[in-house]
């Protein structure tokens, strides 16, 4: 008898447990791994957003329990909120992502799309060689990618795209030094970073695009545009769409690229989101504050995904099955 039947008919074997209650029992290892790892630390967060928490007052007071009461910090009701709301900078960072965000995605459906396309059309050989190195990105740690393209686009002259530049006879563009040359460098690496994991859904969905239907295009007279426009765009749309919204979402709360790059400079010009609430709660001391500002992000990114399922209709069906 094996050891969990033995543990199963243990826990039958207790009185007063209803026997059609037994298998929940094997699920609290599973939950209490969730609460202690997922939602405590939310919660927690909830907390401290609601109080003026700082390395001073939080971790006041002798002990464990004194930091999960949060120490000697005050109670101050939605004055975070308030306070976020009404920051200029906030709204300057909260521009900034979402322009962030549409412009990334915007890039990556394209590269990929265009990619996707190459890599399953029956003219291209060594496709399997192809698809390999294509999905290399995906392999590497991120910040070893990011401080690649960091060098890339260096502000000096010996940066690998001001050399390209000054080999084409124009002068040398500061790149990290200047609001959009960084943020055109920050779409570029979130490009990079991103397009394995968007070439990966498109080649599949082109895969699963009825040959029937590029046949009956072309009997019809439809050049390669036409069937790319009435008949793959349409068929691939909802795997596409989906992919672009858990991209647009890893963009919104994208860290490394601009905190790696110039901190979200220059004079905290594009600084995003997330690298913004990680300065007020950790470089200016405003645990409560960056909380507040964490809690603000995660409800917009929310509703912004809930808005794009509900709209995109991707979740169609999921109630029946």
């Amino acid at each position: 008898m094996s050891t969990v039947s033995r543990v199963a008919r243990r826990i039958e074997a207790i009185p007063f447990l209803d026997k059609r209650d037994v298998s929940l029992l094997f699920v609290l290892p599973g939950l209490f791994v969730f609460a202690a790892f997922m939602l405590f630390p939310v919660v927690y967060l909830v907390g401290v957003s609601f109080t003026n928490a700082a390395p001073a007052n939080l971790f006041a007071g002798d002990g464990v329990a004194s930091v999960l009461t949060f120490g000697e910090a005050t109670f101050v009701g939605l004055q975070n909120y308030v306070d976020v709301l009404t920051d200029p900078t906030f709204w300057n960072s909260f521009g900034v992502t979402w322009l962030f965000v549409a412009t990334s995605v915007v890039l990556k459906i394209g590269l990929s799309l265009g990619i996707a396309l190459v890599v399953t059309n029956d003219r291209v050989r060594g496709k399997r060689v192809m698809r390999s190195f294509i999905i290399l990105p995906m392999g590497l740690p991120a910040i070893f990618t990011v401080t690649v393209w960091r060098g890339i686009f260096s502000s000096a002259e010996f940066g690998l795209v001001n050399q390209a530049l000054s080999a084409l006879g124009i002068g040398s563009v500061a790149w990290l030094s200047e609001r959009w040359p960084a943020f055109f460098a920050y779409n570029v690496t979130e490009m990079w970073l991103a397009y394995p994991f968007m070439v990966i859904i498109t080649v599949s969905a082109l895969q699963d695009v009825p040959e029937e239907l590029h046949e009956a295009a072309k009997v019809d007279g439809a050049g390669f545009f036409s069937r790319l426009l009435h008949v793959t765009l349409p068929s691939i749309k909802r795997p596409v769409l989906f992919a672009s919204i858990l991209t647009a979402a890893a963009s919104f709360q994208q860290f490394l690229i601009p905190f790696v790059f110039n901190q979200g400079g220059p004079a905290r010009a594009n600084e995003l989101i997330v690298v913004y609430g990680y300065r007020e709660a950790l470089s200016f001391s405003e645990y409560g504050y960056g909380a507040a500002v964490s809690l603000i992000a995660v409800a917009f990114i929310g509703a912004f995904m809930w808005l794009n399922v509900k709209r995109g209709r991707l979740a169609d069906g999921v109630a029946e099955q």
